[in-house]
């Protein structure tokens, strides 16, 4: 079968591969990245869509649901599968050799279903007018730089933004799901895009990303470098944090300065061992999901990573494995910009805080 060149934004570039090209892929355990892609083949609808999926993906899926329950996969037979039936094509941006990786977690906070003293911060439901724009969509009188909006009887408008939110612009909604000890919770919850709150009757309630109100995405950690004169490579997710909880009015002026401001679902059906529900309405995986720019990729696609990263504990892990794309973010904008799924709790939450590293990104793209 041909290779056929992934489509990709202007100045990026695509260099054709061959899997043994890839140092590390005949060791690689393909079996756990075929799992998940035939998992997104299972799903209602198949993969869902985050750009339109290329024609061949559907063929590709069948042979993964055919070859699945034929009888338990080996690992030469998953390997073999990605390299009869994708290219591999190096993706670099248009101003780098390199992509760019961050790391995100599912973080846990105490919560509670009612508001009081010590709870007095609410996380919301999805409003019922906001609307997420698709590729292709036309608002006329909204800049294309708003990602969704809200709907009204006149047609779309510009949803309020977060000092908005937070002084009372969706008050009266009922769109309270619970809420948390302080608004730097809520900003870590919304940045990973999901997470467990313990109540205090000590059950464990799970959130899932339901959208966001459309507006730009401020990296705090960038502000707060520049303001401070603190290296970018030192401002750690930690860092920040810290910062942060000291004193409630810096933090609140700050964390107002990302106007975007994420929604939530409630999913106490999930199990408690499984990770969080990303972009393409599947359990993540750690250090084998991975969120990539939705106007770019297709969720489904598998890439391979190769980076050496932080182990969280001073020392470093040369990561060389294929992934599966099952995941968006809004600060996740590019043709080689990926944030990996590195797990849940604190432990995971400190390591995906040290990740913002080069990586060589290759997309398996189907013949």
């Amino acid at each position: 079968m041909a290779a056929s060149k992934p489509p990709l934004p202007p100045g990026a570039r695509a260099e054709l591969l061959s899997a043994p090209q890839l140092p590390g892929w005949a060791a690689d355990d393909h079996r756990i990245a075929f799992g998940l892609f035939a998992r997104g083949c299972q799903a209602k609808p198949p993969l869902r869509t985050a750009v339109p999926l290329p024609d061949a993906l559907d063929a590709v899926c069948a042979k993964a649901q055919r070859l699945q329950k034929a009888a338990p996969i080996d690992r030469d037979q998953a390997r073999t599968f990605f390299e009869q039936n994708f290219s591999f094509w190096r993706i670099r941006p248009a101003n780098s050799e390199t992509g760019f990786m961050t790391g995100y977690f599912e973080p846990e906070f105490e919560g509670a279903l009612t508001p009081s003293a010590t709870f007095p911060t609410p996380l919301y439901g999805r409003p019922a007018d906001l609307v997420t724009r698709n590729p292709g969509d036309d608002w006329p009188g909204l800049d294309a730089s708003f990602s969704a909006a809200r709907r009204t009887a006149k047609g779309h408008e510009v949803f309020p933004d977060r000092t908005a939110i937070e002084t009372g612009a969706l008050d009266g909604q009922g769109l309270e799901i619970l809420w948390l000890r302080d608004p730097v919770d809520r900003f870590v919850l919304q940045v990973q895009g999901s997470g467990r709150v313990r109540l205090p009757d000590g059950s464990v309630t799970r959130l899932v990303y339901s959208g966001r109100n459309g507006h730009a995405y401020t990296s705090l950690g960038r502000v707060l470098s520049e303001r401070e004169a603190i290296p970018p490579e030192q401002m750690t997710m930690d860092r920040l944090i810290a910062r942060l909880k000291a004193d409630a009015a810096f933090a609140r002026d700050l964390i107002r300065l990302n106007r975007s401001f994420v929604f939530f679902a409630r999913r106490d059906d999930l199990p408690a061992g499984s990770g969080p529900i990303g972009g393409a309405g599947l359990p993540l995986t750690p250090l084998r999901s991975i969120a990539i720019d939705r106007n770019v990729w297709p969720y489904g696609v598998p890439a391979w990573i190769d980076a050496t990263l932080p182990d969280g504990t001073g020392g470093g892990e040369h990561l060389a494995r294929l992934m599966i794309a099952q995941d968006t973010g809004s600060a996740i904008l590019g043709p080689a910009r990926v944030d990996l799924f590195v797990g849940s709790g604190p432990v995971a939450g400190h390591r995906a805080g040290l990740v913002r590293h080069p990586f060589d990104f290759t997309v398996l793209w189907p013949r």
